[in-house]
């Protein structure tokens, strides 16, 4: 005997002929409550530039090791997470994917970070020539203000470079590319001098996956950290991957890292849309800011790449 058929998908098509076309509309038209641009459609994206969100943010991160206690992507979901609050509090902003292969050393013989397993590694030309695509990419998509933020040391200079060279380029359009080092700043340096008032020594803050890098991963995302390696009681060495003594992290510490880092970003880029606008007769006599014609250019025949630092 045939089992009758569900009159379930009937219902349903009938009662989608019944829905108002209004709401319909506004069903399909709606656009999630998120500020990551890969989680976007791209019909999605184009209303959010028209609609003003025409700042974009590229955060770079990078695979290495951090020592025992934590995992080898802490700069890229860092770099993610910070990115995300400084959009949200921008309230114009997007943000790009990460950048997660950058320079970390020489394969061959293996220098810095690629000493260790899991470290990935990429040369530092084809890292500006991802950086640079990356911009030309999103100006096409109709951003103006294209943030660099950089969590890793070694690439700083770099960011600086694509960003003069496309501003150079681009000196005549509406987009100009911002390096914000204050980022990495505020992440190191203004973030020791913190830890410092609180009574953490510069040992054990350190330079890499001390107290100051663990605390902010403590905040942002515990699951990096292997508290079990905290609490061994050894103390980490260079040769472990540790510059610096992370065994008093805290979540606590790392969170006032994040606000600090987040409150320093945004107002550095605010500051510097700010006065890019005011120097530019291009912007200025723009009104509300159009969309562009798709870049052209080979490249930059003439860069060359600055040393490590």
């Amino acid at each position: 005997m045939m089992r009758p058929r569900s009159r379930r998908p009937l219902i349903a098509i009938a009662l989608s002929f019944c829905l108002p076309a209004a709401y319909a509309s506004s069903v399909f038209a709606s656009s999630p409550a998120t500020v990551i641009l890969q989680d976007l459609t791209w019909i999605e994206l184009r209303d959010s530039v028209a609609k003003g969100n025409t700042t974009v943010i590229i955060p770079i991160g990078g695979t290495e090791q951090s020592g025992p206690a934590m995992a080898l992507g802490k700069h890229n979901v860092r770099a993610a997470a910070l990115s995300q609050q400084i959009a949200a509090k921008l309230g114009n902003a997007l943000v790009a994917p990460v950048i997660a292969y950058v320079p970390e050393g020489s394969l061959d013989p293996p220098t810095e970070h690629m000493r260790f397993p899991g470290t990935i590694t990429v040369p530092r030309g084809i890292f500006a020539k991802t950086l640079e695509f990356a911009a030309r990419s999103l100006k096409q998509s109709g951003f103006r203000n294209i943030i660099l933020l950089g969590d890793h040391g070694g690439y700083q200079q770099l960011e600086q470079a694509v960003a003069q060279q496309l501003n150079f380029e681009w000196k005549a359009a509406n987009t100009r590319v911002y390096a914000i080092r204050e980022y990495y700043l505020a992440a190191t340096t203004d973030f020791a001098s913190l830890l410092t008032a609180r009574g953490l020594s510069r040992e054990e803050i350190g330079t890499h996956a001390g107290v100051a890098d663990t605390s902010l991963m403590l905040a942002i995302d515990p699951a990096l950290v292997r508290p079990e390696q905290l609490r061994s009681g050894r103390k980490f060495e260079r040769r472990d991957g540790v510059y610096g003594d992370p065994r008093r992290s805290t979540a606590e510490l790392g969170r006032l890292g994040t606000e600090l880092i987040v409150n320093r970003t945004v107002d550095t880029i605010r500051a510097a849309i700010s006065i890019a606008i005011s120097r530019s007769p291009a912007r200025q006599s723009s009104g509300r800011l159009r969309r562009s014609e798709p870049p052209g250019g080979s490249g930059w025949p003439n860069w060359r790449s600055p040393s490590l630092h």
